[in-house]
């Protein structure tokens, strides 16, 4: 049997073994192949994939240095193949999957924190090429370290154009029947649809997979959005038996790359036709496929899933209420527990849905606002456009005011001590937040203030009569920072008596 594989690979990195196959029957469903990893360290059992044309493929990501050995088998074939491997130190850049750190935070596997500065742009990976394109040289220049995307192509408002591939063989409908009016009549069961959903579509697969590849190179991790209800083909409404094929599949594929994240569903509470029992189901699967343990989550429209099951590490939400987003992440964190992630908090943009027409500057504040209570936003950018390029869908470039802002939070977020912020106590007028990881000392080392909308001229401090603090004003807006000296005792900071300003104590040491 001819085996492909290269000899070595970074420690962290996709490891990919090629072999030739049956191509008889139907490979998705009569063919079984796994590969066995062994190494002093770890041993770990991952199921392989048909990629078409005789193809199929084992990917596998070593988490240790060192040499691995492995065997193939499967009734793929008759013979069993096997080989080794050496896995080499990681490279620049490379820090290993993200993971939950400190309850509420996020690190990479080499302890570097990780902090979310997120975007979505739904389907931008099934737009043409050149758009595509010009979506990575738009994240590669910005402050976004996670982008969501789903796997299945997406119909919605400003998105009734057809997708550049689609993930089974078959027929899409003729979308020349929908119309802007009839488009919800549609959803799900548009005429002409026939798929085989027991045959992948393996292009499509490896053009979601050639962009996770890319993504990862840019430092971005992927969301993947596995299910969603916006839908014309058919794929929100598959039976059990297609979902868990698809879902077996998708982890074979895209769960050796460092920066996957699995969301099983966006706004899952708008699929009627699957039940708890499903996505506890997908779930399990999740669970027991993934070797590596990803992070995962699931999204709500309206009522949140329970994000305190086990097998759920951080909290996708959107938020529930018109006007409050960031400002209830303290009531989120003690209720779960667990990271909380505004994967939507609404989009800056100007289109008619209350959800996408928030100005920059809001925007921003709610950035500003998640991360000074100890969490994490998420941006999305809804502005009407000549050809219907939409990023929060299709990608492309963005026209909004608040990505370079949230490329000044994110230089903030990155220069905090240990994981990330906390809210400080004994602060009522004002969004106050502490250093996190540093235990409860009073006074803390290090502080931000955030005044959100309101404009007070001066604010006064006093904490004792010996700590010393480096205080800066910072203009989030702007994009500031001003060094007013070194203070101790009580203290008053002048403010200039405008929205979007904070302060910043930094304790004096040595």
């Amino acid at each position: 049997m001819k085996i492909n594989y290269p000899l070595s690979v970074e420690k962290w990195e996709v490891f990919e073994v090629t072999l030739p196959g049956r191509r008889d029957g139907n490979p998705y469903t009569d063919v079984e192949i796994r590969g066995t990893f062994v190494h002093k360290n770890e041993v770990k059992t991952v199921d392989g994939f048909y990629d078409g044309d005789g193809v199929y493929k084992v990917r596998f990501m070593p988490s240790f240095e060192g040499t691995y050995t492995f065997t193939v088998a499967g009734n793929f074939s008759d013979e069993t193949a096997g080989g080794a491997f050496e896995a080499v130190p990681p490279s620049a850049g490379n820090h290993g999957p993200v993971r939950v750190a400190h309850t509420y935070y996020f690190a990479y596997e080499d302890g570097t924190p990780y902090h979310c500065v997120g975007t979505t742009c739904y389907v931008w990976h099934l737009q043409p090429q050149k758009l595509q394109e010009e979506t990575l040289e738009t994240l590669k220049n910005s402050a976004f370290n996670k982008i969501r995307f789903c796997v299945f192509p997406k119909h919605y408002d400003y998105n009734f154009n057809e997708p550049v591939s689609y993930p089974f063989e078959g027929t899409p409908c003729d979308s020349s029947i929908l119309t802007k009016d009839n488009f919800q009549e549609y959803n799900g069961r548009a005429p002409g649809n026939e798929w085989d959903f027991t045959r992948f579509n393996p292009e499509h697969f490896r053009l979601m997979e050639k962009r996770i590849a890319d993504l990862k190179e840019l430092g971005i991790e992927a969301d993947l959005i596995v299910m969603h209800p916006y839908d014309r083909w058919g794929f929100s409404m598959m039976d059990a038996a297609s979902d868990d094929r698809y879902w077996r599949y998708v982890i074979a594929r895209f769960a050796a790359y460092r920066n996957v994240w699995w969301s099983l569903a966006n706004e899952y509470d708008l699929l009627p036709q699957k039940s708890l029992a499903d996505w506890e189901r997908y779930a399990a699967i999740i669970c027991e496929k993934d070797p590596y343990n990803h992070l995962r989550s699931i999204h709500n429209c309206k009522p949140f899933y329970d994000y305190s099951r086990p097998w759920i590490t951080h909290c996708s939400i959107q938020r529930q209420d018109l006007y409050k987003s960031a400002e209830l992440v303290g009531e989120w964190r003690e209720r779960y527990k667990k990271p909380v992630v505004l994967d939507e908090i609404a989009y800056e943009g100007n289109i008619q849905h209350g959800w996408g027409n928030i100005s920059g500057q809001e925007m921003v504040r709610r950035f500003w606002e998640a991360f000074c209570r100890g969490g994490f936003a998420g941006h999305g950018e809804t502005y009407m456009h000549p050809q219907g390029i939409l990023w929060w869908s299709h990608g492309g470039t963005l026209h909004g005011t608040s990505p370079e802002r949230l490329r000044f939070l994110n230089k903030i977020m990155c220069e905090t001590p240990g994981p990330g912020m906390e809210p400080a106590d004994g602060w009522w007028d004002v969004v106050a937040a502490r250093a996190a990881g540093a235990g409860h000392k009073q006074p803390a080392d290090y502080y931000i203030f955030y005044f959100s909308f309101m404009r007070p001229s001066f604010r006064e401090f006093y904490f004792d009569d010996t700590t010393e603090y480096q205080v800066e004003v910072i203009d989030t807006w702007e994009m500031t920072i001003e060094e007013r000296g070194i203070c101790k005792g009580k203290f008053t900071v002048q403010l200039p008596g405008k929205e979007y300003m904070a302060i910043r104590l930094r304790k004096v040491t040595g």
